[in-house]
């Protein structure tokens, strides 16, 4: 299994080789953070940034290039706070229906 974890992780590396350093960043931060059932990170962009050491700005600004290259989508909104995850099908995933978390 750990096997299996560590080939997904070098699997997506080699798929967001064309980005740049921070977008690579934040994609494998959303793919190892933890998450709900639908797969959100439920953590605020400002959490995050610390998480990796940026500043909030240059984190929100980074994610959404990450969300217009397609590589993160968002689940819900809570309030003014958007929670996203990585998009399901980047790595060959198969999702019929989009999950979204229980209210």
């Amino acid at each position: 299994m750990t096997s299996d974890i560590k080939q997904q992780n070098l699997k997506l590396l080699e798929a967001t080789a064309g980005m740049t350093a921070n977008q690579r960043l934040v994609v494998m931060l959303y793919a190892l953070h933890p998450t709900d059932r639908s797969g959100a990170v439920l953590e605020t962009a400002a959490q995050l940034a610390q998480l990796v050491g940026m500043a909030p700005p240059v984190f929100s600004r980074t994610r959404k290039q990450v969300i217009e290259l397609g590589w993160l989508e968002e689940t819900e909104k809570i309030g003014h706070i958007k929670y996203y995850r990585l998009t399901p099908g980047r790595l060959g995933e198969r999702v019929v229906v989009p999950l979204r978390r229980a209210t």
